[in-house]
């Protein structure tokens, strides 16, 4: 998968430099790239924002890329290769990839990242009319994006009810996760950035879970999960489906049976087929 992120990387980068659209001010007809906007005090509360050629307020509808890390590390540039995938699947929409605080120690406890994106949002938001994007907006996480991403797309309804929320491997129940890992180093991982476990304080462990929020509202939903993931189940996205079920959320997933935690290849590339077919059909 290296290789094949390392190629997209080099690829992205080509394409940033051979495009003029830094330059293109307020001209609409013109793509633009604006890179690291801060939506917050915090040097991580930040964005890139992509945005295409002949938008508007009416028409242009957004995705956004919430990175992985396990809450602790990773960034925005990860999701790079991501963020060119699309532009190729869908050159009309939007996206913007977002930052968030990290946790290490003490500092950044959750909700400090679900906040982030809830912000992000709020503040994607009132750059409508500048950025000339419509209301017609969908999140695409991964791991511990994808687990940010769900949250959001089922606990808030504002500042825009999102379509659409695409999950790849994202945790989406968290007491579950930590009475039953499949490595043993995900409780320490969960106490530490809780700062407590389910027993001492379960609220903070079901106000994190997305499958606490789930109702008949819920938006449409895509799941990609690899059968041997050996940090996040696939039993973490089967609860969910559980869930989607049971209130009829239009949703679907979607099973690697030789993927692990994130995958390359010919899987890969189906992934982005299904998202651009899901994509198609919800974000409307």
């Amino acid at each position: 998968m290296k290789q094949l992120i390392l190629f997209f990387c080099c690829s992205f980068l080509l394409l940033a430099c051979g495009k003029d659209d830094t330059d293109a001010g307020n001209d609409t007809s013109k793509s633009k790239t604006i890179l690291n906007v801060a939506y917050g005090s915090d040097a991580k509360q930040s964005m890139d924002v992509y945005l295409p050629a002949n938008r508007t307020t009416a028409s242009t509808k957004l995705i956004i890329l919430v990175h992985g890390g396990g809450w602790t590390e990773g960034d925005k540039v990860d999701f790079n290769p991501y963020v060119l995938l699309l532009q190729q699947k869908f050159p009309n929409h939007a996206i913007i990839n977002i930052n968030y605080r990290l946790n290490s120690g003490s500092i950044n406890r959750f909700p400090a990242q679900e906040n982030d994106v809830k912000a992000a949002m709020e503040f994607i938001n009132t750059k409508r009319s500048e950025y000339f994007i419509s209301d017609k907006w969908a999140i695409l996480g991964a791991s511990a994006g994808g687990h940010l991403a769900l949250l959001q797309a089922y606990k808030y309804a504002s500042p825009v009810k999102l379509k659409a929320v695409i999950s790849f491997f994202g945790p989406t129940d968290l007491v579950d996760a930590y009475y039953n890992p499949v490595n043993p180093l995900v409780p320490l991982l969960l106490q530490n950035i809780t700062g407590t476990t389910p027993q001492i304080n379960s609220i903070i462990y079901e106000q994190s879970s997305p499958v606490t929020f789930i109702n008949a509202q819920s938006c449409a939903t895509l799941l990609l999960h690899g059968a041997k993931d050996p940090l996040v189940p696939l039993s973490q996205s089967q609860l969910l489906q559980v869930k989607l079920q049971a209130f009829a959320v239009p949703h679907q997933l979607v099973v690697y049976p030789n993927g692990g935690h994130g995958w390359d290849g010919a899987d890969l590339v189906d992934s982005f087929s299904k998202i651009e077919t899901f994509l198609t059909q919800h974000l409307n």
